[in-house]
């Protein structure tokens, strides 16, 4: 049973916290805790505005989201760690080796797939990645 759900990518303002807010609105009956971070995250950050305002399309209210820096003590509290790309997932495995068993990629039960970074791009982009995460998160519904 999955009690604390970690979602990572790089900055924490974009991808994972689309999906930790995802996660909580589609989980919101369950006893699960979901939270993220960034492996370079902008600490103190406010979502970016293009990821909330898609949020906030689907009704869902991240204004309070703030960037958090991802520390080892947050992958070995974790039960099941979710990462953007290989090579986050990669980068955690190292910082925390004891972390290997429960670090899959967000994509998982779809295509195995990176989520691209959108980041300094136009809106297509943010929708383009909201719509990948949004069915990535309801692909490990199941699971939980």
């Amino acid at each position: 049973m999955f009690k604390r759900i970690l979602i990572v990518c790089l900055g924490n303002i974009c991808r994972s916290p689309t999906a930790e807010y995802l996660f909580r609105q589609r989980m919101e009956s369950r006893d699960i805790e979901f939270c993220s971070a960034g492996l370079g995250a902008l600490a103190g950050s406010p979502m970016d505005a293009t990821a909330l305002q898609l949020l906030a399309e689907s009704g869902i209210d991240g204004a309070m989201h703030r960037a958090r820096q991802l520390t080892p003590s947050m992958l070995r509290e974790a039960d099941l760690v979710l990462g953007m790309e290989r090579n986050h997932i990669v980068t955690m495995i190292q910082l925390v080796p004891e972390a290997r068993g429960k670090v899959y990629l967000l994509d998982k039960w779809l295509h195995g797939s990176d989520i691209p970074d959108p980041y300094h791009q136009q809106r297509a982009a943010f929708e383009h990645v909201h719509e990948i995460i949004t069915r990535s998160v309801c692909s490990w519904q199941p699971y939980l």
